[in-house]
């Protein structure tokens, strides 16, 4: 049978379940929109009053800028503006998003050298540092603030393109105006980084940069996400993640998480490769502390749930059964499988995701290639953020992401 949303199914004797809170309907979340500080926090009370799955701490730090500028602080003449095809961004807001291409005459040198670009796996870290240490705080005051979860930092590095909004820049100077400021938390570069790349990238990573950088194969793992609105966290989403059960009929919990909460993004266009970089600290929030009502009714809504691969997400549920009493009721899921690589202070992860907004039958597969940098996540987890170790690390990390992992051409075009 044909897969019903559930804004779309109808239930006999007038017993429709209790539906998520109005503010639960607006648009699947998925872009990051970093705008002025006034803008940057009505963005984030809006994810917060969705549920939504991508949550800003307090005072949470979110950076762009540009490696390869010339001397003076300008795009070289080889960088311009222009659209990009992209299906699923086009298909949400109706119009190709922007990026920065270089493209340098025939024949002719890259303006875009190491020495304009001051060597970044050195420079990078010294812009970054303090806010690293500010947003370092952050974490510690989230840590030592939760009894009932368990909070996990991971500061990590993410592949993609950075996509500028058409609405908000129309030049190259607009965009390094919009970045001039160094003093409020956020810079007013409205933009989107976009993490799926292409199979060859992927399978470039998987047998040419693993082996050569001496990365060793560490699991292969497959799991489902469920995503649950409970009434009683309304500015939260709580996460299942889920093993398939031994008979293949359905799923065994293996934890359950809150929102990974962002205190510092920076993005970093990088002109002379072919991907762009973000650097991110977070947290994740393992629940540690279920009540009876609580899991009885995750578990119950796992129960029901029905492993489908021919619909967005892996999952469905029959007829009212993707809610629990009128407090839990399923908002999303997720499939993902994954190989993650082990290095020295690295753990490399790469992962093929289904997801879907059950709010608002939106999707996306995507292809994405992540590196944990554990070394300098323990640092952070055993409160040792010092500024000469923190540097030393990103440093020795940026230098290998700069040789092997932003420059094997991908499809975008």
């Amino acid at each position: 049978m044909a897969y019903i949303p559930p804004h779309k199914r109808h239930f006999e004797d007038g017993k429709r379940p209790v539906p998520a809170p109005s503010s639960l309907l607006p648009r699947f979340a998925r872009n990051l929109n970093l705008g002025s500080t006034s803008n940057s926090t009505r963005r984030k009370d809006q994810h917060a009053s969705q549920g939504g799955k991508i949550v800003y701490a307090k005072n949470s730090i979110s950076r762009w800028w540009a490696v390869g500028l010339t001397d003076d602080g300008h795009f070289p003449t080889s960088v311009r503006l222009g659209p990009i095809s992209c299906e699923p961004y086009e298909s949400r807001r109706g119009e190709k998003p922007l990026t920065l291409v270089h493209d340098p005459p025939s024949g002719e040198t890259s303006e875009v050298t190491e020495s304009s670009s001051d060597r970044p796996w050195l420079s990078i870290p010294e812009k970054i540092c303090l806010d690293f240490e500010t947003s370092f705080q952050s974490v510690m005051n989230l840590m030592e603030s939760q009894e009932s979860e368990q909070v996990k930092p991971s500061f990590v590095a993410r592949f993609g393109k950075i996509f500028f909004h058409k609405d908000s820049f129309t030049s190259l100077d607009e965009i390094l105006k919009s970045s001039a400021d160094h003093i409020t938390p956020h810079n007013q570069v409205t933009k989107l980084f976009y993490t799926d790349v292409s199979d060859t990238y992927m399978e470039a990573i998987r047998d040419v940069v693993v082996p050569k950088i001496g990365f060793d194969f560490e699991s292969e793992k497959e799991h489902y996400h469920v995503k649950i609105y409970d009434k009683h966290r309304p500015n939260e989403t709580i996460s299942s993640k889920c093993f398939v059960l031994n008979d293949g009929a359905g799923l065994e919990l293996q934890k359950v998480q809150l929102n990974q909460v962002r205190h510092l993004v920076a993005d970093i266009s990088c002109l002379d490769k072919d991907l762009d970089l973000r650097l991110m600290l977070t947290t994740k929030r393992i629940l540690t502390g279920l009540t009876d009502e609580e899991e009885h009714g995750i578990r119950e809504l796992l129960k029901h749930a029905v492993l489908d691969p021919r619909v967005k997400g892996g999952l469905r549920w029959p007829p009212g059964k993707e809610t629990f009493g009128d407090r839990f009721s399923v908002v999303g899921t997720g499939h993902t499988k994954f190989k993650s690589y082990r290095g020295h202070s690295m753990r490399l992860k790469m992962r093929d995701a289904d997801r879907l907004d059950l709010r608002t039958s939106a999707g996306e597969v995507v292809k994405e290639v992540t590196l944990k940098m554990v070394g300098i996540s323990k640092l952070v987890r055993d409160g040792m953020p010092e500024t000469s170790f923190f540097k030393k690390m990103l440093q020795d990390n940026l230098k290998l992401i700069w040789d092997h992992f932003l420059s094997c051409k991908c499809s975008f075009s």
